[in-house]
Parts: C-alpha cells; sequence; structure tokens
C-alpha cells in the first residue's frame, strides 16, 4: 500500500501536525517494504537516505503514525513488524512451524467486538491482529 495513494501527508496536515521531511521519509521506508516491514528494515532504509535520523527519532515517528492510524503494527514472529493502513483493517493468519502469512478480513471480527462490548462493556481496538497457530499443510502434517 502507497501512503501517496492514502494521502498521508494531507491527512497529517488535517489533523494539524506537521509534515516533515522525516516523517514523509519514514512513510517512503515503510512502503518500501512492500508489506510487513520490521523497525530494522525501516531504520537500515532511512539511514541510507538521512543518516542523521537517530533510532529515538524512528520510534517516536512510528508511534504517531500508528496514534493516527496511518501506519499499523503487529507482532509477527516475535518481532513487531509494520505496514502502512489500508482502507479497511485486516488481520493476519501466521503458521508457527512454516512462517506462512495470510491476511484475514475485519468483518470476522465483527461479532466479537459486539459480544465483547455487549458482554463486558468492553471496547476492543482489534485494528491489526495476528492470530498464529497452523496453517492446513503443517497441521496436516503434524497429524
Amino acid at each position: 500500500m502507497s501512503h501517496d495513494r492514502l494521502e498521508c501527508a494531507a491527512q497529517i496536515r488535517e489533523r494539524g501536525f506537521r509534515v516533515t521531511p522525516q516523517r514523509m521519509l519514514i512513510l517512503d521506508a515503510i512502503c518500501e517494504g512492500k508489506e510487513h516491514t520490521t523497525f530494522d528494515e525501516i531504520y537500515d532504509r532511512v539511514q541510507a537516505k538521512a543518516p542523521g535520523i537517530n533510532q529515538a527519532t524512528l520510534y517516536r515517528t512510528l508511534d504517531f503514525l500508528c496514534e493516527l492510524h496511518l501506519v499499523v503494527s503487529a507482532e509477527i514472529d516475535g518481532r513487531a513488524v509494520y505496514e502502512i493502513a489500508g482502507e479497511t483493517p485486516h488481520h493476519h493468519l501466521v503458521c508457527h512451524a512454516c512462517g506462512a502469512i495470510q491476511e484475514l478480513p475485519d468483518f470476522h471480527f465483527h461479532e466479537l467486538r459486539s459480544h465483547l462490548l455487549r458482554e463486558h462493556g468492553f471496547k476492543a481496538d482489534i485494528s491489526h491482529l495476528a492470530l498464529t497457530g497452523l496453517c492446513p499443510q503443517c497441521a496436516e502434517s503434524e497429524r
């Protein structure tokens, strides 16, 4: 997903924040990762273009972009990964045996959100979830 297509710069401005070169460079670095990209991968891409941006700035900027819901993060295979937020939320099924990742549409979690709110008064923020388990192939070979 490209941050240009989602007009991230305009969304940052509309919310009253400055569009800085660092923020745009970090968004570019996330996009270069295609889908899920780790902190270290983003940092390496940023360093290649702007060695003055340190890890603390990158952490703060990633937190900022996640708070604005322009970037989403999830823990996959024990590591935080980042991607540009899509127009609709999605989640991941991650096989802990082979590492295969399958996207799962958000509608699967509508009933869970409703249940949590109705039965527990809990308003769940399920915006980018990674569920681990076994893919069909690994589950079959485990039998």
